[in-house]
């Protein structure tokens, strides 16, 4: 992961980290306007704050980085890309969801069980690799050159299913339960493959939604699960099937990284990769608490073996065809994101 990183950059990181501040003196050449629709809880915020530490104090305060958390420029998916790709905003996080109305082949992140741990995950999102070529790639051509993929993190950990009536351990037990899905095609199928009844709930209702039984259970990670109070709407049973990779795509405005002389876009660049591993670090140290608070509330936690997870996999087979037939770009997509895969576990097996 280091390996983008200059030697340049990373000595001005371990001599300036931590006084970035005092570089951010209104003198700036550059500065950048940063939001996440999220709260100081969230890992977007711990990543951004990674980003303006590095960026400011790596470039001697030649740029200026200001955070904007929560709905101040932009209130949703849409209105912040177009934001950044007018350039009244330089930089923004995005969840596949949230970026598929425009970029329909992101939600490639959203297949099931195409990656089995976290390990997997972070080499095949790695910048440089072979999925994240092609994503940088087609988000510059489909944007006619307003914005740039500048790297994909995380958010939240892994979707997990969760729910207020039973012990989850085979697709079977999935048959007849109301499950919460976001408004998009593609969860649905999965919830269907697997034979769970889907009901699109947006986010703010889904307490709601569970505490008076319009829908039995919803797919997300610990830390969001226990930040909405979940269990308290009854949500009690959580199978840890680790369906999906909650990718969080970071988008710049391609005329602001193109106004910068060289040295400084790699600045930047090295800021987004010290970025994405704060968002990779932060949702497994915050799911320690939050899966002790869990089953301190009376919840129960259930790991497949390896057996009932194939399971699992093979009834979601469905799903991946239906994105190649369904989706703009999703052949290509499913296809860089499995050699990527592929590479990441000879990286991992090689490394053992």
């Amino acid at each position: 992961m280091l390996k983008g990183f200059t030697t340049a950059a990373l000595t001005a990181a371990m001599l300036f980290g931590g006084a970035a501040s005092a570089w951010a003196g209104g003198h700036a050449e550059f500065n950048l306007r940063a939001t996440a629709n999220s709260n100081e809880n969230d890992e977007d915020y711990d990543g951004l704050i990674v980003f303006k530490d590095y960026v400011e104090a790596a470039s001697n305060g030649r740029v200026s980085v200001e955070l904007f958390i929560g709905t101040q420029l932009c209130s949703n998916g849409t209105e912040c890309l177009q934001g950044t790709a007018d350039g009244s905003i330089d930089i923004y996080i995005s969840t596949s969801g949230g970026s598929s109305g425009i970029f329909p082949y992101v939600q490639v992140l959203d297949l099931p069980y195409l990656m089995a741990d976290d390990r997997v995950a972070e080499a095949a999102l790695a910048n440089g690799s072979p999925f994240i070529k092609f994503m940088q790639g087609r988000v510059l051509d489909d944007s006619d050159g307003a914005l740039r993929l500048m790297t994909i993190g995380n958010t939240g950990g892994w979707r997990n299913f969760a729910n207020t009536e039973k012990r989850i351990t085979s697709p079977a037990d999935m048959a007849g339960l109301q499950m919460r899905s976001i408004v998009a095609d593609l969860p649905v199928q999965l919830l269907q493959s697997l034979g769970a009844s889907a009901t699109p709930i947006p986010w703010p209702e889904l307490f709601t939604s569970l505490q008076t039984g319009v829908v039995q259970g919803t797919a997300n990670g610990i830390t969001d699960i226990m930040g909405m109070k979940f269990p308290d709407a009854g949500l009690q049973f959580l199978t840890l099937d680790r369906h999906s990779y909650m990718g969080a795509l970071w988008f710049m405005n391609n005329e602001a990284f193109s106004s910068m002389p060289e040295d400084l876009q790699m600045v930047v660049q090295d800021g987004f990769a010290a970025l994405q591993q704060a968002t990779f670090a932060s949702p497994k140290r915050k799911s320690i608490q939050a899966y002790a608070d869990f089953v301190a509330g009376g919840g129960e936690i259930y790991v497949p073996t390896p057996d009932e997870k194939a399971a699992f996999q093979s009834a979601a087979e469905p799903v991946y065809g239906w994105f190649e037939n369904n989706i703009d770009g999703g052949p290509d997509a499913l296809a860089a994101l499995r050699a990527a895969v592929v590479e990441a576990e000879a990286q991992i097996a090689a490394s053992r």
